[in-house]
């Protein structure tokens, strides 16, 4: 299940678009700490 939640929000955050490799950092980790959140 979190993996499935993970994937989703990764393919949420692509299709989104990042500008910057400095930017995607960021989106992975809120990514992070909102699954960190969710446990």
């Amino acid at each position: 299940m979190r993996k499935m939640m993970i994937a989703i929000v990764l393919a949420g955050v692509t299709l989104t678009g990042c500008n910057t490799v400095k930017g995607l950092g960021r989106d992975i980790e809120s990514v992070g700490e909102a699954g960190d959140r969710a446990m």
